[in-house]
């Protein structure tokens, strides 16, 4: 609660104002006059209308003394007391209403220490609903910090989305196969589990960083699944004899440095990250965390799942789908 003030308060006594023939408003026209002056004309000064302000003089120097020493003007032209016709109280405060879409509101705030702000929030959201019982008309909105980060996260979540979609639209467009492109979609979308256990793990807590990692997954999973796919067809279609298994271990074979060098050459580059060494690295730590984690995981998942899934969707009908696979080469 802020309190606001201290404030002067002008309290009329109607009965009295009655008798000598004047309204409140007559005395707060006067009041006010005194006080702050009142906009009585404007004047035309360089096109443009400046408001002349009728004001007493010395209004600048009043304090609450001479405000109970405030004379008022009666309807005959004769001067009274204000404190004849209202009470004049010093009042050390009153407590501020803050407003928003035109409704009254208080704000409660706190700093967060020694937690993250989404179990702290968690944790206040369940003691409000189990011991606080609001009336009717109130409710609770949680802004500030975490309102950022709701919306943060949407947007995030949308580019996310977006980032899985451009991927799919890409292979396909490479590949004009369906069941390709949503398979490498699959696996690096599986990366991200990778992510998230790194972070369960080290109680790393999802924020603005570490959702730009599993963006950041997806994409070089697609990358390297594209590049192995790539080679699987080259040796397909050029050892027309060869079997399956020999086109996929070729793939992996050759492909297996650079999905090494580049797994480890980022684990390495982004080690001092994850472990908060340096100054500010605690700000990039989640990033580093969700990275580190979605290549973990990637490598499986290109050495064992996506040759495991290339085998079984070509191991029926080797010839048919190498023909197919000839033809979007062609193509």
């Amino acid at each position: 609660m802020v309190i606001a003030g201290p404030s002067v308060s002008i309290q009329p006594h109607y009965s009295k104002i009655a008798q000598y023939g004047i309204t409140a408003a007559d005395l707060q026209m006067q009041v006010q006059t005194a006080l702050e002056g009142n906009v009585i004309g404007s004047l035309l000064e360089k096109e443009q209308l400046s408001p002349i302000r009728m004001v007493y003089p010395g209004n600048r120097s009043l304090n609450v003394n001479d405000i109970h020493n405030l004379h008022i003007f009666l309807p005959n032209g004769k001067l009274i007391p204000i404190t004849e016709l209202a009470s004049v109280e010093l009042k050390p405060g009153d407590a501020e209403i803050n407003r928003e879409n035109l409704q009254s509101m208080n704000v409660v705030s706190a700093r967060l220490e020694g937690s993250d702000l989404g179990t702290v929030i968690t944790a206040i959201q369940k003691t409000i609903h189990d011991n606080v019982n609001l009336p009717t008309g109130y409710h609770v909105e949680y802004g500030g910090a975490y309102a950022q980060q709701q919306q943060s996260f949407k947007e995030l979540l949308i580019i996310l989305i977006t980032a899985c979609l451009l991927v799919f639209g890409v292979i396909l467009f490479l590949f004009r196969q369906f069941r390709i492109a949503l398979l490498i979609l699959v696996i690096g979308i599986l990366g991200i589990a990778g992510s998230f256990l790194a972070l369960f793990i080290t109680g790393t807590p999802l924020n603005v960083g570490s959702y730009t990692g599993l963006i950041m997954i997806v994409g070089i999973i697609g990358e390297n699944a594209i590049f192995t796919f790539l080679q699987f067809k080259e040796s397909a279609i050029e050892n027309e004899n060869k079997n399956i298994d020999a086109a996929i271990t070729f793939a992996i074979s050759t492909r297996l440095r650079p999905k090494l060098m580049t797994a480890l050459g980022a684990i390495i580059a982004l080690l001092p990250l994850a472990l908060g060494i340096g100054a500010g690295a605690q700000l990039h730590q989640p990033l580093a965390i969700a990275v580190i984690g979605g290549f973990l995981a990637a490598l499986p998942l290109l050495l064992i799942v996506l040759p495991a899934m290339l085998r079984i969707l070509y191991s029926k009908g080797f010839s048919t789908h190498l023909n197919e696979i000839n033809e979007s080469h062609h193509g």
